[in-house]
């Protein structure tokens, strides 16, 4: 069963560009991944700060096996202090 994710992250406004580089640099290697059908990243028009990611995986161990990779695992600690938030994740299905 495909898994949907949307991922939505707000950075602080003084660290925008740094947050869109490192965003970046994530769906450059996710990409790679068997497991990947879709990783999308958008950015907000009315405010820049807002980053959403639209992901679509083959299944659950596709999934996990991208959550134990070392960039996403290194993620957090590259995002600190630069976010306004904790991102917010909706994990869905196709109905």
């Amino acid at each position: 069963m495909e898994i949907y994710l949307s991922v939505h992250i707000k950075s602080k406004p003084e660290h925008q560009e740094n947050v869109k580089a490192i965003l970046q640099n994530l769906v450059v290697q996710t990409l790679k991944e068997d497991g990947c059908i879709r990783y999308d990243l958008h950015q907000g028009i009315d405010d820049e700060s807002t980053f959403v990611f639209y992901e679509i995986w083959k299944d659950q161990k596709a999934l996990d096996f991208h959550n134990q990779t070392s960039y996403i695992k290194a993620i957090g600690s590259s995002l600190e202090n630069k976010l306004v938030s904790e991102a917010v994740l909706v994990k869905t299905t196709k109905l």
